[in-house]
């Protein structure tokens, strides 16, 4: 390639650069930072848990800043740290205005003591979480958190048509399953053939209930081939109409089968 040449591929270069950088350095907020400054903020939610304020207030760097110069990654970080945010999304609409739209966190069940599992099967935390009413409350180890929706899916459709209210259920570190009805009365169903003893009891339980004696205390189906039921005030008792337990059942405080 001639000298000729060569230079007039760098003139060409510089020529470029000089055009692009002025763009390039607008676009990323280089220079002009204090140039079509942003002066409105428009917020797209629905607000339940948080409100208006605490996300202007998270966005509230970002106003007066140049258009360009404007970070959104930022703002979006900002206002994501605030109790009950799932997701945000940022954008700029010229002339000055930063659009938020705002997603809330919508509580599935509690978790344990304080957290929350969120619809998309998420763990998350907001303050006052074990105060909220109406969720099943489910526990077990994090790792395990599918398997114990499922469950609890599972004990719901069981016992569909039965009096038993179903307030949640808990995995033990053990692996044996809880159920845990309104009243305050656990279901202890153990770590083998889960399903089959939940379904064994929810068939005999009506010819239970009709006996007139209220509501128990708790049932342990830990037996082979039946299982326990304690009344308040009363010792526990295997119902009559239950098939018999094995000579050397499980002993109560025991957790797995």
């Amino acid at each position: 390639m001639s000298a000729t040449a060569i230079q007039r591929l760098l003139a060409w270069a510089i020529a470029l650069t000089l055009v692009a950088l002025p763009v390039v350095g607008l676009l990323n907020g280089w220079y002009a930072a204090d140039r079509w400054p942003v002066r409105q903020l428009e917020l797209q939610a629905e607000f339940s848990n948080v409100s208006a304020e605490q996300i202007r207030a998270a966005a509230a760097p970002a106003i007066g800043i140049g258009f360009f110069a404007v970070d959104l990654a930022g703002v979006q970080k900002s206002v994501a740290q605030l109790p009950w945010v799932e997701k945000v999304e940022a954008r700029k609409r010229w002339p000055d205005t930063l659009v938020l739209r705002i997603y809330e966190q919508q509580p599935y069940a509690h978790w344990g003591g304080s957290r929350l599992i969120n619809r998309e099967g998420e763990l998350f935390e907001v303050p006052g979480a074990s105060e909220i009413q109406g969720l099943p409350r489910l526990d077990g180890p994090d790792e395990r958190i599918a398997e114990v929706i499922a469950f609890h899916n599972a004990v719901l459709a069981e016992a569909v048509g039965s009096s038993l209210q179903i307030s949640g259920v808990s995995l033990s570190a053990r692996g044996s399953w809880t159920v845990h009805l309104d009243s305050g009365a656990d279901i202890i169903v153990g770590n083998e053939h889960a399903p089959e003893r939940l379904r064994r009891f929810l068939q005999m339980y009506p010819r239970v209930a009709a006996s007139g004696q209220g509501a128990f205390e708790y049932v342990d189906l830990r037996y082979s081939n039946g299982f326990a039921m304690k009344w308040p005030g009363a010792p526990v008792a295997v119902p009559a109409s239950a098939p018999p337990p094995p000579a050397t059942p499980d002993p109560a405080p025991v957790e797995d089968a």
